[in-house]
């Protein structure tokens, strides 16, 4: 769809994907095919090495950075993924957390390594009951984020979410694609057994070297380095990979469905999505 679309308005695409920036991981992010990135100019797409740190706030200011420069010669930017976060810094901007000082974030990880889901969460419990009440506590990464920012700050990392929005110089259009359920698991079933056709099991055992890598704590390669370590069998890891998968789409719906500013379409009604789009931009 963002393909038709940076066609039909002579545009470029920006991915809002946190895992398809980094070079080293193609087949287990599903990044798009050669041809497809051959057909329309592409950005952060293979645009930094696993071994950077990327964040949302990295990705507010590349993709604010290419918009500038390609709206002196274009009217429209297509930005396209399912990385909700990117998405809201780059609409609405970023919110402001301090830094945190790399020894406490070693120390979160590595305890949690060491003991955990279930010790996080309840550490969660007694230290910050707002972000434990919020829902994102079967999130091991927001989890992290929120433990390493209360031990920073001394403070929930709430209270530094004010939902201020920046006005951007821009307007945004957004637009959602809805399957059926019963079509999306199919299709994600589809997706991950491609895969494995592909050769996923190399492309992990390239990366065994950065499993540590935030960037590779991830559905798809968390299971597949299980497999490499002997605990599961390849056909267990798989299954898990569908299962996860599944759950994570389901979680990004939740995420998008709170955004009402989203229009939502089937995937296969481009006329009608073309359609809203010229009303929307006159």
């Amino acid at each position: 769809m963002a393909i038709e679309l940076a066609r039909a308005y002579q545009a470029e695409i920006i991915s809002a994907d946190s895992r398809q920036c980094f070079q080293e991981m193609a087949i287990g992010v599903a990044r798009p095919s050669t041809a497809e990135l051959d057909a329309v100019p592409h950005h952060f797409i293979a645009s930094h090495s696993i071994q950077e740190e990327v964040t949302a706030a990295t990705f507010e200011k590349y993709a604010l950075d290419k918009t500038a420069t390609l709206f002196q010669e274009k009217d429209v930017v297509i930005v396209a993924g399912g990385t909700g976060l990117y998405i809201r810094a780059f609409c609405e901007g970023m919110d402001l957390i301090p830094e945190i000082d790399p020894a406490i974030r070693q120390q979160v990880i590595s305890e949690y390594e060491e003991k955990g889901l279930s010790w996080l969460q309840s550490f969660l419990q007694e230290k910050d009951p707002a972000f434990y009440s919020s829902g994102e506590i079967q999130n091991p990464q927001r989890s992290m984020r929120a433990l390493e920012v209360f031990l920073s700050t001394g403070k929930s990392i709430l209270t530094f979410q004010t939902g201020k929005k920046t006005k951007r110089e821009f307007n945004v259009i957004k637009i959602g694609l809805d399957l059926p359920k019963e079509i999306l698991h199919q299709q994600i079933h589809r997706r991950v057994d491609q895969m494995i056709n592909t050769g996923l099991e190399q492309e992990v055992k390239s990366l065994l070297l950065f499993r540590q890598r935030n960037a590779l704590q991830t559905v798809g390669y968390t299971e597949m380095f299980e497999y490499l370590d002997g605990k599961i069998s390849l056909a267990q890891a798989v299954e898990a990979i569908k299962t996860h998968t599944r759950q994570y789409a389901k979680r990004q719906l939740t995420w998008f469905r709170r955004d009402k500013d989203i229009h939502w379409f089937s995937p296969h009604d481009t006329d009608a999505i073309k359609s809203f789009l010229q009303t929307s931009m006159h």
